[in-house]
């Protein structure tokens, strides 16, 4: 799939040259950083959670004194000029700050949606025991740590949980969830507290559903099992290391979770440009 990137400088966007084919290829070519990655929505003109993308590259910048190549409200009107370019079709954006000198790159590609049959029919997904050095912050280093890891993904596996001691924490791109009745139950330490999890957890409490943190263990039987990213919303888990999850179909709890997400999404995106 064709990726543009840039560099995001104060003077105005100068075309980053990559041949990389992914956005976690392209992220491999640059000095490490700290990262997010969103896809947009109404016609480029909205992002889900959009402020707090923006966050995870400024608040560590900030923290470790690092002086971003332009303010965030510059970084939004170019987002907003770069969405643009896929139209009819809305973006995938990889957001990149590096350490070394604070450099913006944004990455975009046209955003390919998930067939039906993935939230219909569900996916299967492997562990391995691996965790994050630092799992409050988005860094690039995790995306080459985890080369080996990533090329299970295709085919039959959907995606990869990270475990630690026998307990899932989180997927290698996603948020991580079992049901228990009418329990929802997911890691709070040792994960990246994503963006589409926040809503989640509100959005199960107001189905009347409650709210246990911890992280599941690897043998432990549960009902329903299901993944979140902002890009791919809420995905059905059936299978977990070749063993059926529940009834190996997608259950009712994560079928009413997608729907009152999808609502959501509608509801309470965010403008790119305020």
């Amino acid at each position: 799939m064709v990726i543009i990137s840039f560099q995001i400088t104060s003077a105005g966007d100068i075309p980053f040259h990559t041949a990389a084919k992914t956005l976690d290829g392209m992220t491999q070519e640059l000095p490490q950083g700290f990262y997010t990655t969103f896809s947009t929505l109404s016609n480029g003109t909205k992002v889900m959670g959009f402020h707090s993308h923006l966050q995870r590259l400024y608040i560590p910048a900030s923290e470790q004194g690092i002086t971003p190549s332009v303010p965030e409200e510059t970084l939004r009107a170019r987002i907003a000029g770069l969405a643009r370019s896929n139209l009819p079709k809305e973006s995938r954006i990889r957001l990149i700050l590096t350490k070394n000198d604070g450099m913006i790159y944004v990455g975009v590609q046209p955003f390919e949606p998930h067939a039906k049959y993935v939230y219909e029919n569900g996916v299967k997904v492997v562990t391995t025991e691996m965790t994050r050095h630092d799992p409050r912050i988005k860094d690039t280093g995790f995306i080459s740590s985890s080369v080996e890891q990533r090329k299970q993904v295709g085919r039959d596996i959907f995606e990869v949980l990270l475990v630690k001691r026998g307990r899932v924490l989180e997927g290698m791109t996603s948020n991580f969830y079992v049901v228990k009745g009418r329990t929802l139950v997911t890691a709070q330490r040792g994960i990246l507290l994503g963006v589409t999890r926040r809503a989640i957890l509100r959005l199960a409490r107001g189905e009347g559903m409650s709210v246990e943190f911890r992280a599941p263990s690897v043998h432990e039987k549960f009902n329903e099992a299901f993944l979140t990213s902002s890009s791919r919303g809420v995905v059905p888990i059936v299978s977990i290391d070749n063993q059926s999850v529940g009834r190996g179909s997608v259950g009712k709890w994560t079928k009413i979770l997608s729907k009152a997400y999808q609502a959501y999404v509608e509801e309470r995106s965010e403008e790119i440009v305020k």
